[in-house]
């Protein structure tokens, strides 16, 4: 039998790209969007889902394994950026984005394990991002809640090996993607004093976005994880100087990486 996926956040974007090559691959793909009679001609199936609401995830996943009777792998890719500096960026957004990055994802997690245990079978693949590794100058919210989410993946991976359940998660870097649409973009205020830096760290943002990788990079290494008897709880899927900022924070001296940073950024 074919194994069954479910991807959160596949109408677009990396999720889109992951499900159908996992089509072509042979899988029997669920995607999920919030709003899944906006899209048409979608390669794979799509169905109603919105992270941030128990009711609705509970509900996609029943539906799933009365068709399918089982899930196989969960991707949890839904999620949403935000930029800004910390003190200018209004409270409540930061909330809301924690709420799908990370509370999304955990929620999800936990209303397909019970199936998962009765199958004795399951891999769960938490999309981070290699921004999850460094606090990241207006974008620290968004390295939070992904860095949030990699130490979950760890801990969670610990608690359900036992029953035959391996959790993972794979970090992109930058990728030519939709992202900046949806993110949360706190306004350049004219009295901010932050202005200046801040709008030339937004429009260099969007440039990285704009010319990122190509998302079937990501399709294919999620593919490769799958494939993988025994993964590993962290996988880097990015250019060569993203993944290699990681290995530098792990050897180089916190006022050293920081003035990287600071002159990559020009603060």
């Amino acid at each position: 039998m074919s194994k069954v996926v479910l991807i959160t956040g596949g109408s677009s974007g990396i999720g889109k790209s992951v499900g159908e090559f996992l089509t072509q691959k042979g899988f029997m793909v669920y995607g999920t969007s919030r709003n899944p009679s906006k899209i048409k001609n979608h390669p794979f199936k799509l169905i109603s889902l919105d992270v941030t609401n128990l009711e609705s995830i509970n509900n996609a996943i029943k539906m799933v394994i009365s068709e399918e009777g089982k899930i196989d792998v969960l991707i949890n890719n839904a999620g949403m950026g935000i930029t800004g500096p910390i003190e200018d960026t209004p409270t409540d957004e930061m909330r809301k984005v924690f709420e799908t990055n990370f509370f999304g994802a955990i929620d999800t997690m936990k209303a397909v394990l019970p199936q998962m245990r009765k199958q004795k079978s399951g891999l769960i693949i938490n999309v981070t991002s290699i921004a999850g590794y460094m606090g990241l100058p207006f974008r620290g919210i968004y390295s939070a809640t992904k860095g949030a989410l990699e130490l979950v993946t760890e801990a969670i991976n610990m608690e359900v090996k036992n029953f035959g359940i391996k959790v993972t998660n794979v970090a992109p870097g930058d990728f030519a993607t939709n992202i900046a649409s949806g993110r949360y973009h706190t306004p350049v205020f004219d009295n901010s004093a932050y202005k200046e830096v801040y709008q030339q760290n937004l429009d260099l943002m969007n440039t990285h976005v704009d010319s990122g990788s190509n998302p079937i990079e990501m399709a294919k290494a999620i593919y490769k994880v799958i494939e993988t008897p025994s993964p590993k709880i962290h996988y880097k899927v990015g250019d060569f100087m993203q993944k290699f900022s990681i290995f530098l924070k792990r050897i180089l001296p916190d006022s050293i990486y920081e003035k990287l940073l600071m002159n990559h950024y020009k603060l």
